[in-house]
């Protein structure tokens, strides 16, 4: 999944594995019984938009996977990454450009899948060494671009930024430039797909970027998220404004939070008067809100009532025991790893300075705030975002089959939508 939200969905369905199903009231046609492996596919089919996955074989890894075992789906998807990774080296296939650029894309995506269920073990070598393979691939990727693009590190005090250029062209000439941020779990390459490729296409330069706590950040650093994200954002800006200023429309400069990145952008837009605009999908208020609504009301009482030693052991029990659905069991692994901690109610704790209680009034820019229909994962809150910076605010409810977390395996109406308020807003 693409947001810390999904460890607040995963907590709601902390539960035996042998209830967990797909919901027959989603939009689309489920394609596993496990509703975590049914999103996760959709994600998987999604990228194919952009070059950055085929249908058929995602659809025959899927075939292959166990409903509800992690081990199954990483198989899968590594064998998928490792075969695509072939079909992109054989110099047979090297003669067109593009067709470097898709399948060395779809092959980093599919090592990208296939690391999704490993974080549990902090020290499985594959958690680094598929991530070397993804990153190699989209490398080789983004190299057959007809953008200019590079790799880039930012100095942010007591950690680096990592991030990705993407022009237009380098010629000169200033153009609209988006700063792209995603959230819980995601990569800077996922960005490419959801939104850097639509952007570029309508004339837009994109930085995207990752922080502490997020992919490449946590695994070279060993720095956990942080909440006040302006730390990571202002940086970003000031490159962008003095080593691209000859590129970037400085009265164009939009900055996009994508999931649990809906935070983290709100949060730095509160602080970074050089933007003209922010994009939240979705819209967060309020992280522990999120954790207190979702989680089972026993392991709540534990945790509020300072039992914490209780509440780590219950939570760590039902993991070993799998007694937890994919999404909690996910959930967890991927909390604790990418908050750098091996405590839940640690997690539990610092998730409570997550919030915009105290900072959205101060966000005076024209704020996109997207609202998922079907994203269970903080139920209300994207209102209470557009309620707390008011007329600067568009509310915009996401519905049918784009009503998924992140308008997931709907990328066109997403574009169509943020694209479509920018110009309106903008110009």
């Amino acid at each position: 999944m693409r947001y810390l939200g999904a460890l607040t969905t995963a907590l709601l369905y902390m539960q035996p594995a042998a209830t967990k199903s797909a919901t027959n009231k989603e939009p689309t046609l489920p394609l596993s019984s496990d509703s975590a492996f049914n999103f996760q596919f959709l994600i998987a089919l999604g990228n194919a938009v952009t070059g950055g996955s085929d249908i058929g074989p995602v659809l025959g890894a899927a075939r292959d996977i166990i409903p509800g075992d992690m081990a199954s789906y990483s198989a899968a998807f590594h064998k998928l990454a490792v075969e695509t990774k072939a079909l992109a080296a054989d110099p047979a296939n090297a003669y067109d450009p593009v067709n470097v650029r898709d399948t060395w894309f779809s092959a980093a995506h599919y090592f990208r899948r296939a690391d999704f269920y490993l974080h549990g073990n902090w020290s499985d070598p594959r958690v680094d060494g598929y991530w070397t393979e993804q990153t190699a691939a989209f490398d080789r990727a983004r190299a057959a671009l007809p953008h200019p693009n590079h790799r880039v590190q930012i100095p942010a005090g007591d950690f680096t930024v990592e991030a990705l250029w993407y022009s237009v062209a380098d010629d000169g000439k200033k153009r609209p430039t988006m700063v792209i941020g995603n959230g819980f779990d995601a990569a800077q390459e996922d960005s490419y797909h959801y939104f850097v490729a639509a952007a570029l296409a309508r004339g837009w330069n994109c930085i995207t970027y990752e922080g502490p706590g997020q992919c490449t950040v946590r695994r070279e650093q060993n720095v956990g998220f942080i909440p006040d994200w302006e730390r990571v954002v202002t940086p970003v800006v000031d490159y962008v404004l003095s080593a691209k200023a000859d590129l970037v429309d400085a009265s164009r400069l939009v900055l996009v939070g994508n999931s649990f990145g809906g935070y983290l952008a709100a949060r730095a837009a509160a602080f970074e008067p050089r933007l003209s605009a922010a994009v939240l999908i979705d819209g967060v208020w309020d992280t522990y809100d999120g954790f207190q609504a979702l989680c089972p009301p026993d392991l709540v009482a534990l945790y509020e009532a300072g039992h914490h030693d209780a509440f780590d052991e219950a939570v760590a029990e039902r993991r070993a025991a799998g007694n937890l659905s994919t999404n909690a069991a996910w959930g967890i692994d991927q909390g604790l790893w990418s908050f750098y901690t091996h405590s839940p109610s640690e997690l539990f704790t610092r998730g409570k300075a997550y919030h915009l209680r105290d900072v959205a009034h101060k966000i005076k820019m024209p704020v996109f705030v997207g609202d998922a229909a079907y994203d269970f994962s903080f139920p209300g809150q994207a209102q209470k975002v557009k309620d707390a910076i008011g007329e600067h605010a568009t509310l915009h409810r996401f519905n049918g089959t784009s009503g998924y977390h992140c308008q997931t395996a709907a990328l066109q109406d997403l574009s169509r939508s943020i694209f479509a308020w920018l110009g309106k807003t903008l110009g």
